[in-house]
């Protein structure tokens, strides 16, 4: 408890030096875990917005099927397995490549099929209830303005059938969703599932199916391969490892330029302090008790810095955390599932981590230059020699 005292006086006593260190310690402390909340709340509006609209709680897909590659699409399609027509539970799928012309360009599109009714996906297919000549289909916002569609515009939708046969016909455009998930809007087209079933005479089959959120894991199925989170999510989970390692390198740029500070700090506090430490030694306090003294107050800079960080940080992160962070222009176009606005999620645990993080290592930093104390000649040092 002496020590705690003593280290209290001494860091207080240094007056600007020790604030000056101090802000810059918390300002780190602050900083990382706004970019680690950043991060946090990236991921998970990123995760969720993928599971509710794109897969579900997985997705069973038909043996042929790759989706990194459209040449499977031809082949990619069968029956629907007697176990997946439950309409509450499964949203099956079919996927189909197409050519539409807007505004008398080409553009390469992929139909795909979906029952307006379901209810495992909360993308609005209700819109394609329809019984107009045209062949109703849904947009996602950066299709529509790629191609500068708007709803009630018809445009000419080209495709081949399940025999080969080249088949067209106007397709006019009854919806458009706003989504953050670009696999459900980048060059596609939302169709009624019967309607696409008739277009490519493949009445009973789909591409993929889509499993509630409660069908986490299940077995595959006679030509039908259950994909579970662990790969449906591989995207999302190696951009945040990616995130990750930028985010430790900026940490420990950060860190270090707090660290340079109180290690300068302490080396030049036991140099001018010769004399006191000569005097304490002399006095009967040991080597390790004075050494402890001056690693307290080194890691007392991390506690203070917490303290700091809290005071004028704190409001700042909830400010952003209710607000949250709008995203410039273009991010959407990234290829990756980004809102327009992200709210940081700043755990209990993150702030913990960090603080102990950083009260551990200005322990450390704060404890190298002291090593010098155990060298020190009581004698000469009351004199005021260097040693």
């Amino acid at each position: 408890m002496l020590a705690i005292k003593l280290a209290y006086r001494n860091l207080i006593g240094a007056g600007l030096r020790t604030w000056l260190n101090v802000f810059i310690l918390s300002f780190s402390f602050l900083v990382i875990i706004w970019h680690r909340g950043i991060t946090n709340g990236w991921d998970r509006q990123a995760r969720n917005d993928t599971i509710n609209q794109e897969i579900g709680g997985g997705q069973y897909w038909h043996e042929n099927y790759d989706p990194y590659d459209p040449f499977t699409l031809a082949d990619a399609h069968g029956i629907i397995h007697e176990k997946l027509q439950e309409k509450a539970d499964y949203a099956p799928v079919l996927i189909t490549q197409a050519t539409i012309y807007p505004g008398g360009r080409v553009q390469s599109v992929l139909l795909k099929g979906i029952e307006p009714d379901q209810k495992v996906l909360t993308i609005p297919t209700e819109y394609l209830k329809s019984d107009m000549d045209e062949i109703p289909v849904m947009l996602g916002s950066r299709m529509a303005e790629n191609n500068k569609l708007k709803i009630g515009d018809i445009v000419t939708v080209r495709w081949r059938d399940a025999n080969g046969t080249f088949d067209a016909a106007d397709a006019k455009v009854v919806y458009i969703f706003k989504t953050s998930v670009p696999m459900i809007d980048n060059g596609q087209m939302w169709v009624s599932l019967q309607r696409l079933q008739k277009m490519m005479q493949m009445d009973g089959e789909a591409t993929l199916v889509v499993a509630n959120q409660e069908i986490t894991s299940a077995q595959d199925l006679q030509h039908w391969l259950f994909q579970d989170h662990s790969i449906l999510l591989k995207d999302l989970d190696e951009y945040r490892k990616m995130g990750n390692i930028e985010g430790v390198i900026m940490w420990f740029i950060l860190l270090l330029l707090a660290w340079i500070a109180i290690f300068d700090t302490q080396v030049l506090s036991i140099f001018r302090r010769q004399k006191e430490i000569g005097t304490d030694i002399a006095l009967g306090m040991t080597r390790g008790q004075v050494i402890r003294i001056f690693t307290i107050e080194g890691a007392m800079h991390g506690i203070l810095a917490a303290i700091l960080a809290a005071i004028y940080g704190g409001p700042l992160l909830y400010l952003q955390a209710v607000k949250g962070m709008s995203m410039p222009e273009g991010t959407d176009d990234m290829g990756i599932t980004i809102t327009d606005t992200i709210y940081p999620y700043y755990g209990i645990g993150l702030v913990v981590v960090t603080a102990l993080v950083v009260l551990t290592t200005t322990t450390i930093v704060s404890f190298l230059p002291t090593r010098r104390i155990s060298k020190m000649n009581p004698t000469d040092a009351i004199r005021g020699k260097i040693q």
